[in-house]
């Protein structure tokens, strides 16, 4: 079995991307004093859909690499580089232009009283060099507050495509490497503290560089690439190893704020341990790509043409999604306010996904895929 195509993880992406629209949808109108439901679970899945995003990515690029190690006996630096940027730069600097200048403009234009929450040229440079991570970690939610993830996945880049191309014959030592490492560094800062600023931020960023979690995905992707022929039969795809992921994932994403209010312990022990947490989030993630992907009985399927389609745009979707959000509530705040709440929580919801869809279609067809083709 020959994988250069795994089937459903377009659908993935883009649900993950909406998760993060959700999210950030209610935390708007929840600083705006509209009604919404910032309180449900369902709607407090931003964070941990970027780490979806992140154990993908560990994933799809390991696997990749593991490809052209065992068809060229080598890895091109400069052409997995070259794909990265085309990929990725386009759009990345674009919305650093707009949030950065034009955005300023217009609000300056119809004397719309709205004040950046960061310096213009510190965050310039920030996110020339891919810091966008060290913007947000220094100044807080802003309006390109979805670019920091986008710097961490350049960095985890940066040393992943040079560590295959000089250790090719070691893939596994890399992974457990980087996986160690930062562990040793999540434990230090757990139990070492300071008030000290400098300190403060340095945890932060360090805390927001989830290289962890994309080793997490290159572990399946080398687990995938070296049992190609005895994944279909693996226990993890049996029927009660479906009905235990999928059930533990459905909690999470959907019952979060329950039982964390209610302290059930061993939901606690599971999916709030600081450390542990994350990694358990991971892991599941990694088995539901692998689940999705993979195996021909899964549960779910994800593989109609329209989720195909929405996950070809699930770049554009995360990407754009603050600036309507914004661009909604600026214009319409009014209406909502003195709107009943479910047809306030439609008229928003309506604009939103729409002009989110709309707007993310037209950048994959005019803008993104100029550079790609």
């Amino acid at each position: 079995m020959t994988k250069t195509y795994f089937t459903g993880l377009n659908a993935l992406r883009f649900f993950a991307a909406f998760f993060v629209l959700l999210h950030h949808s209610e935390t708007i109108r929840a600083k705006n004093g509209l009604p919404n439901w910032e309180q449900y679970s369902a709607f407090q899945n931003g964070t941990l859909s970027v780490s979806f995003f992140f154990v993908l990515s560990g994933f799809l690029i390991t696997y990749l690499l593991l490809q052209e190690i065992q068809r060229t006996n080598d890895v091109s630096i400069k052409k997995f580089y070259i794909r990265r940027v085309k990929r990725i730069w386009p759009l990345y600097f674009l919305m650093v232009f707009i949030g950065l200048a034009a955005i300023p403009l217009f609000l300056n234009g119809i004397h719309y009283d709205y004040k950046m929450p960061y310096d213009t040229t510190t965050a310039g440079i920030l996110f020339a060099f891919f810091l966008s991570f060290v913007v947000n970690a220094q100044f807080g939610s802003h309006l390109l507050e979805p670019l920091w993830s986008i710097g961490v996945e350049e960095y985890f880049y940066l040393i992943w495509a040079p560590f295959f191309k000089f250790f090719k014959k070691n893939p596994l030592k890399i992974i457990l490497s980087v996986f160690i490492i930062k562990t040793f560094i999540l434990l230090f800062y757990q139990f070492y503290s300071s008030e000290t600023s400098t300190f403060l931020l340095l945890k932060e960023v360090l805390s927001m560089l989830k290289f962890e979690l994309m080793a997490i995905g290159g572990f399946g992707a080398l687990y995938v690439f070296n049992h190609k022929n005895s994944l279909t039969n693996a226990w993890f795809f049996t029927n009660f190893a479906q009905i235990l992921f999928f059930s533990l994932i459905f909690i999470r994403l959907f019952f979060h704020a329950y039982f964390t209010e209610n302290q059930y312990y061993i939901f606690t022990i599971i999916f709030q341990t600081p450390i542990l947490a994350p990694y358990t989030e991971g892991v599941l993630f990694l088995w539901l790509i692998m689940n999705i992907s993979l195996n021909p009985h899964s549960f779910l399927k994800l593989t109609h043409p329209i989720l195909e389609k929405l996950g070809d745009i699930s770049y554009g979707i995360y990407m754009y999604q603050m600036l309507v959000i914004f661009g909604v509530v600026l214009i319409l705040k009014k209406t909502l306010l003195n709107t009943p709440f479910i047809l306030s929580t439609t008229i928003f919801y309506t604009f939103t996904i729409t002009g989110v869809l709309a707007i993310s279609w037209l950048s994959k067809r005019y803008f993104e895929n100029y550079f790609l083709k």
